[in-house]
């Protein structure tokens, strides 16, 4: 199949210029001088491993996020294992995460033992929709992984009172929102 302006021709459409889809550096520009000249100073120090500078992030993190503590990981895949691991969540176990969310949700889940337990999706925000939750909790459900997708926020009102009400630890996935409320 022929894409680009060589179809529109073929269609009948007269070509134009190209509609951007997403611009990744547009909300890097302003900021890209303060974080190369951050990362010169990682790389010039030679710490890339619990230096000062993983320190600020984690104190940094911990208070935007209105937490006691935050852990600095090579990844969201490596967070969400850290957590389960914390929370010793293994074989015999259920975790439920939404049915719409990148692989690693599924994966951190796999690689502890666990078996996934996928709960549907609300089709307004593409979020876990608690009522979905509910329905998939069994008496092998140990967590649900609410998965804060495109910047916005699962209904974590709705999924922190379920959780309370069943005595189910929550784990948060908000590598695409951090922040967001």
């Amino acid at each position: 199949m022929t894409s680009g302006p060589q179809a529109s021709k073929s269609a009948g459409i007269p070509a134009g210029k190209p509609v951007p889809l997403l611009d990744v550096n547009r909300g890097n520009a302003p900021l890209r001088d303060e974080m190369l000249a951050a990362v010169a100073a990682v790389l010039d120090s030679g710490r890339f491993l619990h230096g000062p500078e993983v320190h600020q992030l984690e104190q940094s993190l911990a208070t935007l996020c209105q937490v006691d503590h935050a852990i600095g990981c090579a990844s969201g895949s490596d967070a969400l294992l850290l957590a389960l691991m914390a929370l010793d969540i293994g074989p015999g176990d259920e975790v439920i995460v939404p049915s719409f969310t990148f692989f690693a949700t599924a994966s951190a889940v796999s690689r502890v033992g666990a078996k996934v337990v996928f709960a549907d999706i609300d089709p307004a925000t593409y979020n876990i929709d608690p009522l979905a939750i509910e329905d998939a909790i069994t008496s092998a459900t140990k967590a649900i992984i609410p998965v804060h997708l495109f910047g916005q926020c699962a209904d974590m009102d709705a999924i922190t009172k379920i959780a309370r009400r069943r005595k189910l630890a929550v784990i948060e996935d908000a590598c695409q929102a951090i922040g967001a409320a």
